[in-house]
C-alpha cells in the first residue's frame, strides 16, 4: 500500500499485504530492466514485501517516472545491530565490550567496587547486557582510555579475526543477513549510496562495515567517545579518553545523519524503536520515500522478538508502521534464508 501525502512511501501490514498500484509492476514477466533482480535478490521469497522494495526503486530510477530521483540524491541508510546482522542475546559490540573489561581489568583495582564492573566480573552479565548501545558505549570508553584511535581500530580487527557466536558456531563476520547484503548490493547497483547509521562506537564498526557491508568508513556514522589530539616528536595521535561524546541513537540518528551527509535519506531501514526517528524523519520529506522496520520473527533461523525485548525492543515502531505506512520484514516469511550457506560470507559489493 503506498500513501502519499506529499510523498510515496510503501506500506505492508502483517496481517495485510496490499499491492500498490500506482507503481511500476514486476511480474512473471519482469523488464529487462530489472530481470536481474531475481538473482540479486536470490535469498528473498517472492512476497508482497520484495515486490514493494524493487516497485519503489524502480519508480525513483527510471528516468521517464515523475519520481525519478538523481543519482546525488539516492541516500539509503541502515542501522546497524538487528538490521544487518544479530543483536541478540547481546549486541556484538557489547559482547566485545564485556570481554575487554575481564581483559584489562587487572590494570582497574578499582572496578572490583564499581558498577557495572563490579557485576560483569562476577559473571552477573543480564542487566548489563539489556543496557544496550549505551552500555557498551561507557564500557568501552572506560577500558580503552589511553588508546590511540588507529590501535583500537587495530585491536578490532584482530578481534573479528578470532571471534565467533556461540549459538551459530560461526564468526560474527559471518551472520550479515544474505537478504540485507544483496539489499545493499542491489541499492548500489541502482546509484543509491549506501550509510551505516549505528548507536554502536563508530570506530568499532568502521572495520566490520568495510569488509562485511562493503560500507567505507566515510560512510559510517555511529557513537563516539572523546579524543585528545597530541603530537610528540613529530608523531601525532588522536587518543581515546573514558567519556562518551556522542551517542547516536534515537532522536540522535537524524541529528547526525543530517550533520555527516547533509541530504535527508530517500531510503531508511531499522528494527528498533531507537530507529523510529531515522524513519520518521526520512519519510516525513517530500517526494518519493521508503521507511522500512525489519520484524524478528523467526525463532527457529535466528531470534523472535519485539514489544517485550530488553534489547532491541520493537513496540512504538510496530504501531507508527501501522499508522505512517511503513514497510515491515516479516523475517519468518519474506527472507528465504536468514545467513549465508557456506562458512564465508561474502560482502555487499561494489562500494558506492
Amino acid at each position: 500500500m503506498i500513501r502519499s501525502m506529499h510523498r510515496y512511501c510503501v506500506a505492508l501490514t502483517v496481517v495485510v499485504l496490499s499491492a500498490c498500484t500506482s507503481l511500476p509492476r514486476q511480474d512473471a514477466g519482469e523488464s529487462s530492466a530489472s530481470a536481474s533482480t531475481a538473482a540479486a535478490l536470490a535469498s528473498w521469497n517472492d512476497t508482497a514485501t520484495r515486490r514493494s522494495i524493487v516497485d519503489f526503486v524502480t519508480l525513483v530510477t527510471t528516468p521517464e517516472s515523475k519520481d525519478f530521483i538523481a543519482r546525488t540524491d539516492r541516500i539509503a541508510v541502515f542501522d546497524n545491530d538487528g538490521t544487518l546482522w544479530p543483536e541478540q542475546p547481546a549486541s556484538i559490540q557489547m559482547v566485545f565490550a564485556l570481554q575487554r573489561v575481564k581483559t584489562v581489568a587487572g590494570r582497574h583495582p578499582e572496578w572490583k567496587r564499581q558498577e557495572p564492573f563490579r557485576s560483569i566480573l562476577k559473571g552477573n552479565l543480564k542487566s548489563v547486557a539489556a543496557s544496550g548501545d549505551a552500555g557498551s558505549m561507557k564500557l568501552l570508553g572506560a577500558a580503552h582510555a589511553g588508546m590511540t584511535s588507529d590501535q583500537f581500530a587495530a585491536l578490532v580487527h584482530e578481534w573479528f579475526e578470532t571471534a565467533s557466536d556461540p549459538r551459530f558456531n560461526r564468526p560474527y563476520t559471518d551472520l550479515a543477513y544474505q537478504p540485507m547484503l544483496e539489499l545493499l548490493g542491489y541499492l548500489r547497483a541502482n546509484g543509491f549510496k549506501t550509510y551505516l547509521v549505528t548507536g554502536g562506537d563508530v570506530e568499532f564498526a568502521r572495520d566490520m562495515a568495510k569488509r562485511v557491508y562493503g560500507i567505507p568508513p566515510e560512510q559510517v556514522i555511529g557513537s563516539t567517545v572523546k579524543y585528545k589530539y597530541s603530537q610528540t616528536n613529530s608523531a601525532t595521535s588522536l587518543t581515546r579518553l573514558a567519556q562518551v561524546d556522542n551517542l547516536v541513537d534515537g532522536a540522535a540518528k537524524p541529528l547526525a545523519i543530517d550533520r555527516v551527509i547533509g541530504r535527508r535519506p530517500v531510503i531508511a531501514f531499522g528494527n528498533a524503536d531507537g530507529d523510529v526517528p531515522m524513519l520518521e524523519w526520512t519519510s516525513a520529506s517530500d517526494g518519493p520515500r521508503l521507511a522500512v522496520l525489519v520484524h524478528h520473527t523467526d525463532g527457529e533461523r535466528e531470534y523472535a522478538y519485539d514489544r517485550a525485548s530488553k534489547s532491541g525492543k520493537l513496540d512504538k515502531g510496530l504501531d507508527e508502521a501501522n499508522a505512517k505506512g511503513w514497510l515491515v520484514i516479516d523475517m519468518k516469511d519474506d527472507w528465504r534464508t536468514v545467513f549465508k550457506a557456506d562458512a564465508a560470507t561474502t560482502a555487499a559489493a561494489p562500494v558506492n
